[in-house]
């Protein structure tokens, strides 16, 4: 049996436990804006709701390019991940993916047999793939980053700037310690960019 604690959520001590009625710090009013929602706060029924509907909206681009090529999301993931991490091995694509060996190897199959990445042998271990974008991969890449980039840079410039670091605030909250160790490590080798 596999060791999941990584992925289960954290028990909070009492520091950290979220505030009842009450409490000293608890909010003044259940409806201010600027305190924590609260179990059955209609703001976390409305925040799920939204995260819902703008992933169908930051998907529905992407998706049509997609359907030209008759590929998918899993195919849209793997591409973007060897772009941001070229040469990057598939034990590494696995785990950033979390995906089951099978199903990543017929998306890999399939993007290598259209002719959009390309899998070499490593030099240290022969047992290693590493996988890069071709230039049809690379090209495809960019039109599906230019669809989801035009959405998100709208959608920042209509936020504004604290909007902006407050969404990302909550976007890395909610990521497991796995997937904030991916995240975080994409940020430091592209610079945050």
């Amino acid at each position: 049996m596999a060791d999941n604690t990584e992925d289960a959520p954290p028990q909070l001590d009492d520091e950290n436990a979220p505030l009842q009625p009450g409490d000293e710090d608890a909010p003044r009013q259940p409806g201010d804006e600027d305190a924590p929602p609260q179990p059955g706060d209609e703001r976390l029924k409305k925040g799920i709701e939204a995260m819902f509907f703008a992933y169908r909206g930051f998907t529905a681009d992407p998706d049509r390019i997609l359907a030209k090529h008759g590929f998918g999301r899993a195919h849209h993931r793997a591409i973007h991940f060897i772009n941001r991490s070229p040469r990057t091995t598939v034990n590494n694509l696995l785990s950033i993916l979390g995906v089951t060996k099978q199903s990543l190897n017929r998306v890999l199959r399939t993007l290598i047999d259209k002719g959009l990445v390309e899998s070499e042998v490593g030099t240290q271990d022969r047992r290693e793939r590493h996988l890069s974008l071709t230039e049809a991969g690379l090209a495809l890449e960019a039109e599906l980053s230019t669809a989801q980039e035009a959405r998100v840079r709208a959608a920042y410039a209509k936020a504004g700037p604290g909007a902006v670091a407050g969404f990302e605030q909550v976007l890395e909250a909610m990521m497991d310690r796995t997937q904030l160790r991916h995240y975080t490590r994409f940020e430091e080798d592209t610079g945050g960019t």
